[in-house]
């Protein structure tokens, strides 16, 4: 019976003699993502010293942006899904959302300082990444064995965060080239995005997709199908949306997920505490991701291979563990030396232990027909918490400042692991025999 009925396994066993290869698919996706990170990264490295101190925006009025930037893709992650799984539409879609984000870059050229302007173009840019993250998960979990998903995905996401190390150096140096000229930025990062595009059009394959699994447990059915002159049918009707929440361990990881994105704060706010602890210069602000970049670069795929040979709930909750740890840093009398290599490295250990492996630990609880929905479910529940926690954090600095916001954000994530620590779904116990 498939895993979506049991809602028992998070690592299933491995078929004898597979291959743990990364397919070629993940590797086309992994290049797409490298392009299109770049482009991102070059307005994500620029954005709060642009908001903040260019244009005089509040903490408040940041926070709230920002949670927009990270969380208006809620509105629209369930969309993308479904429109995905609805005849495995998975790269038209992913495309979508693509191109939406490339275009999103031209908004923020001609929004000047207005903010609201600036929110319609960040709301863009996170509605394409809404509209693609799904889909594109979904085919990597469609083209990889369940046992090697986390290699999958520490792969792919080692490919992006490449992106995301090259970005913020691209934007420091057109900055320094046109003399703080953030409109150049923004123009080069719409050229780049519209290179990914182009590239997920020629290197991904498009068509329906049928997972792995199930494509070798159906060979040898349809073999015997045209012995005997018909070939059976595979697919199974699954729940649908919403639905998949009645199957009990895609709700306690949805349920996981959205708690402890509700007690995540921003690393935008982590970067603008950092440039106010140790008053670093403006001009190596768009650097700070970079020591995030690197570590998460480094760690994506050794955390993969180790939540495939562990099971994935440990890896999960031991990043966000980095996360708190990275909070108390900031609130303890540490020399700033220290906290510009310690807290961007915690940084990138959070995002290599969590992000690729939530999707690996939630792909197997899903049926293939409905993966993309699926997905797409536990991303929408804890992109929508994100939103909460971003708009939270921003108010409690402008209110109270930095150091009570920073231990309100402490104790909220400390009980936010309790609380998934009981809700993630247990790995079964390996038979000794």
């Amino acid at each position: 019976m498939y895993l979506a009925t049991t809602g028992r396994r998070d690592v299933p066993p491995a078929p004898t003699g597979a291959r743990r290869r990364v397919s070629a698919t993940v590797l086309a996706l992994g290049t797409v993502s490298l392009v299109t990170d770049v482009s991102s990264e070059m307005v994500t490295a620029v954005l709060p010293l642009y908001l903040v101190l260019g244009l005089g925006l509040t903490p408040l009025q940041f926070g709230f942006l920002d949670g927009l930037f990270n969380g208006a893709t809620a509105l629209v992650r369930m969309v993308g899904g479904h429109l995905a799984d609805r005849g495995g539409r998975h790269k038209r879609v992913a495309g979508l959302g693509y191109a939406l984000s490339a275009c999103s870059r031209l908004g923020l050229l001609l929004a000047g300082g207005a903010a609201g302007l600036i929110g319609a173009a960040l709301a863009a840019d996170r509605l394409g990444k809404g509209i693609r993250t799904a889909p594109r998960d979904a085919l990597i979990t469609l083209d990889s064995p369940p046992d090697a998903l986390g290699r999958a995905f520490g792969v792919h996401r080692a490919m992006d965060t490449t992106g995301a190390l090259l970005g913020p150096l691209a934007a420091f140096a057109i900055l320094w080239a046109t003399a703080d000229a953030y409109d150049a930025v923004f123009v080069v990062s719409f050229c780049v995005g519209l290179l990914g595009v182009l590239l997920l059009v020629v290197l991904v394959p498009g068509g329906p997709r049928a997972s792995v699994a199930d494509a070798r447990a159906a060979r040898p059915v349809r073999e015997r199908g045209r012995v005997r002159g018909r070939v059976p049918a595979v697919g199974r009707v699954r729940p649908d949306g919403p639905a998949l929440l009645r199957v009990p361990a895609v709700r306690r990881v949805a349920l996981a997920a959205a708690l402890l994105g509700a007690a995540t704060v921003g690393d935008a706010f982590f970067y603008l505490l950092l440039q106010q602890r140790t008053a670093l210069d403006a001009t190596w602000f768009p650097f700070l991701p970079l020591g995030a970049s690197a570590a998460y670069l480094l760690l994506a795929v050794p955390a993969g291979r180790l939540a495939d040979r562990t099971g994935r709930r440990r890896p999960f909750l031991y990043g966000h563990g980095a996360l708190l740890l990275a909070l108390g840093l900031l609130l303890a009398p540490v020399p700033g030396a220290l906290l510009l290599v310690a807290v961007p490295l915690l940084l990138g250990v959070f995002y290599a232990a969590t992000d690729g492996v939530l999707m690996a630990l939630t792909g197997p609880l899903l049926p293939p027909e409905r993966r993309a929905s699926g997905l797409a479910l536990v991303q929408t529940a804890q992109a929508l918490a994100k939103v909460a926690a971003a708009t939270g954090f921003g108010a409690a600095w402008t209110l109270w400042g930095p150091r009570p916001a920073l231990l309100l954000a402490l104790a909220a994530l400390t009980a936010a692991l309790l609380g998934a620590s009981r809700l993630l779904p247990r790995p079964p116990r390996r038979d000794p025999s």
